[in-house]
């Protein structure tokens, strides 16, 4: 029973909406290409979303090669173009990555991908409790779904 506009009961599971990643910035993205050095810029395969601040996840799999960078965490420091970012991560002594792997497994398809983790949490933010004011800290997960 809603009293003075709010529920005072659950919201059953089947009406609420299904949290699907495309409704949802940063975003997962494709990895086309690493530059390794004491700094590794990645490059995605579209353009992404992410900003300076961002902490991202590398996962590569085997056949892709620079298997020392799978699973690594790193900052977004740098945006040189809408399809690279720099990560604050030493790949000195990393293999060379492979863009187009000569083998595949044909059952497990698995591309290398950039993910978004989370953010340094600095920026502007809402200073007036649960007020709305449209602000948001630089890399933190933004709902677009469409309404």
């Amino acid at each position: 029973m809603a009293q003075n506009g709010v529920i005072t009961y659950p919201t059953p599971l089947y009406s609420n909406p299904a949290i699907d990643p495309e409704s949802y910035q940063p975003r997962v993205f494709t990895i086309s290409d690493i530059t390794l050095g004491p700094q590794t810029t990645i490059t995605t395969s579209v353009d992404h979303n992410y900003v300076i601040g961002q902490w991202v996840r590398l996962l590569i799999p085997s056949n892709y090669g620079s298997r020392l960078l799978n699973e690594k965490q790193a900052l977004v420091v740098l945006i040189p173009s809408s399809t690279e970012v720099t990560l604050d991560l030493d790949s000195n002594g990393a293999n060379a990555f492979i863009s187009s792997p000569s083998y595949l497994p044909f059952q497990n398809k698995v591309y290398p991908q950039i993910v978004a983790i989370g953010d340094q949490n600095s920026g502007a933010i809402n200073s007036s409790g649960r007020n709305p004011t449209g602000t948001y800290i630089p890399g933190s997960f933004i709902n677009i779904s469409p309404s």
